[in-house]
């Protein structure tokens, strides 16, 4: 098949280039490819993919609530010319969005039919280009995703790991739950996903689920360090944007459709030693 991905060097895409190294792969990214730019719905339309993944967005939470403008210019204009470009050359589209469409409000996993309702800039203009994907009558699937963090860019994983090696004691935020999700394996499941006819709403992440400061106690400990892991609250953080304090996602139609994702922890582990085995081999 031929896959345009955007976003391709991103966590998500360059783990996807890894997973679909069978297929014929289209790679669209900065600064060749601008999502903002009002030459993206022909720039695809041009290449005519069998399957878009819409892996491209503007994903800084706090960045989201100081230029609205531009994350909206990017998370929905944007995703308005894919999903353009999907229906006018007939490709299946694969948007990916996130757990933060959400308000917090449950205490139980949610679900794909229950109601979004995003507390910040980000999560709102992801919903708006869910919203987009779903009336632009191609074919498409939403996967929410969340906490996503891979080999590639930054992401909360590697900044504990980094911190753990250089501060005396790490402050976490200890009253937000959610889904901790290895992009390897949400790549791998994407893949396994374009073998089967599904489209609507999909959340995809690893099995489990915890806080922050549960997240960061567990990559200090498959580091094989002991530096203490204190919890704080959301307030203490002092962060831009709102949060959900529970964002768990729920696996039962993923789960329905034969596809299980590892748990976080091992996960996580497989990853740590990835990120530490280049230091292993040079020293």
């Amino acid at each position: 098949m031929r896959i345009l991905i955007t976003g391709a060097h991103g966590q998500l895409g360059s783990a996807l280039q890894s997973a679909l190294s069978q297929h014929q792969l289209i790679l669209k990214d900065l600064p060749a490819f601008d999502l903002s730019s009002p030459r993206c719905e022909s720039e695809i339309v041009d290449v005519a993919p069998d399957v878009i993944i819409h892996a491209g967005a503007y994903t800084d939470v706090d960045g989201a609530e100081r230029e609205p403008d531009r994350a909206k210019a990017v998370n929905v204009t944007g995703t308005e010319q894919v999903a353009k470009a999907a229906a006018r050359t007939g490709a299946r589209l694969i948007y990916m969005s996130t757990d933060y469409v959400f308000d917090g409000a449950k205490r139980t996993p949610y679900e794909e039919t229950d109601s979004p309702h995003p507390l910040n800039q980000y999560g709102l203009t992801k919903r708006q280009g869910e919203q987009a994907v779903l009336s632009s009558g191609a074919k498409a699937l939403v996967v929410r995703t969340a906490w996503l963090y891979g080999m590639q860019g930054k992401n909360f994983v590697k900044s504990i790991m980094r911190a753990a090696q250089e501060q005396p004691v790490l402050n976490v935020v200890d009253d937000q739950r959610g889904c901790p999700t290895y992009a390897g394996d949400l790549a791998d499941a994407l893949a396994s996903l374009l073998d089967l006819d599904v489209e609507g709403v999909l959340h995809v992440t690893n099995r489990g689920d915890c806080t922050w400061h549960e997240f960061a106690q567990a990559i200090v400990q498959e580091m094989g360090l002991t530096v203490p892991v204190l919890p704080i609250t959301t307030a203490q953080a002092g962060r831009l944007a709102k949060r959900p304090a529970y964002s768990v996602l729920s696996h039962n139609r993923l789960a329905a459709l034969g596809q299980v994702l590892p748990d976080w922890r091992q996960a996580l582990s497989r990853f740590v030693r990835l990120q530490r085995a280049p230091l292993a081999t040079s020293s």
